[in-house]
Parts: C-alpha cells; sequence; structure tokens
C-alpha cells in the first residue's frame, strides 16, 4: 500500500485493488503515473497487496476491506468472501484508507473496482457519475443491487459526505482496452 501521485491537497484520491482478484485498477493507475507523473491526482495503486497476489478478493486475514469500514451499518457477518471482520477497521489497510482521506480531505473519490460495468455512486456524487458515465459508456447505478454493510461508498460517501464513485469496470475485455476510457476519467477529475 501507498499513496502516490498529488499527496499535496488533491482534489481527488483515487484508489484500486481493494478486492484482490479485481487487478484492473493496478495496472490501470499505474499506467497513467507512468505517462502523467505529474497528475494532480492523488492515487493509491494497490491497497490489497496480498491480494492481489494470491488473486483472491480478501486481504492476508481473509477480511473483504470493503465490509471493513466504520460504518452505522457494519456488522459481524460469516466468515467468507464477504467477511467484514471480527470488527470494525480491523485491519491495516482499512485503517490506512482511513488516514489517507482525514489527512488529504479530497474533495471526491474514484474507486476501481470490477466486473459489474457501472458507475455506482454514494453521497452527493450523481453529476460526478453521469460524467464519468458519458466517458465510459456504463450505466450509472445508485444501488449495486445487494447490501454492503461496512462498505466504503457507505463511510465516505454518505457517513462523510465526500462525493464517492465506485467505477466497476469490464473484466471480460483486455484491460489495455480500458486505458483509453480511465485515462479521460482521469484527466476529468483532475479538473474536478
Amino acid at each position: 500500500m501507498k499513496l502516490t501521485g498529488n499527496i499535496n491537497m488533491p482534489d481527488v484520491l483515487v484508489i484500486g485493488c481493494m478486492h484482490g482478484d479485481e487487478p484492473q485498477g493496478k495496472y490501470l493507475i499505474e499506467e497513467y503515473l507512468s505517462k502523467f507523473p505529474d497528475t494532480k491526482l492523488a492515487m493509491i495503486p494497490c491497497l490489497n497487496e496480498y491480494g492481489v497476489e494470491h488473486n483472491v478478493r480478501t486481504n492476508k486475514n481473509g477480511v473483504d476491506l470493503n465490509r471493513n469500514f466504520p460504518t452505522e451499518n457494519w456488522k459481524l457477518t460469516e466468515r467468507d468472501n464477504f467477511f467484514g471482520g471480527e470488527v470494525p477497521a480491523s485491519e491495516a489497510e482499512t485503517r490506512f484508507v482511513i488516514d489517507v482521506i482525514n489527512e488529504l480531505k479530497p474533495d471526491a473519490i474514484l474507486t476501481l473496482h470490477a466486473p459489474y460495468k457501472v458507475v455506482n455512486y454514494d453521497g452527493e456524487a450523481l453529476e460526478l457519475a453521469e460524467k464519468i458515465s458519458q466517458i465510459i459508456g456504463y450505466p450509472v447505478e445508485a444501488n449495486i443491487g445487494y447490501p454492503t454493510p461496512g462498505s466504503f461508498g457507505t463511510w465516505a460517501g454518505i457517513e462523510h459526505k465526500i462525493p464517492t464513485i465506485t467505477l466497476e469496470l469490464d473484466e471480460e475485455v483486455d484491460v489495455k482496452e480500458l486505458r483509453e476510457p480511465v485515462f479521460k476519467i482521469f484527466k476529468m477529475l483532475e479538473e474536478y
């Protein structure tokens, strides 16, 4: 886990690989940083390094990081691929993201996920979601369609009032085909 890009008062934070079996974010963020090292975005290319290394959703403790945030709706669940930990914010990765956000105070957050091909949003992010949708051609969805207790979107977007986008990328296409639209999204976010 590392923070890179513009770490001096960025307007937008971009996070990749909350789930290790969704590696598209790491590739796209690292490619963007290699082409545009002076980006105005703060970026975490890979939050869940263990998960990516082992091609699993969870971190090394078997915790789904996207269910581990200290939200009002967090609950202890069975130990499966959606296990939110024994307690909220039990994981180093979760605490790292919380610390980064508390320090940077971004105006918006984009997380890169897969595979649903939607632009999901939490909080006051509909307008931003629509702009992203126009670039990538995915529909805008306020609800992903199933319960997500302890989710990052609830914590950041709803409870902390930071417009938060979960961009669910198409996992059936070669990730290189996603460079052009995702880079356009990043460029648009630099002007946010």
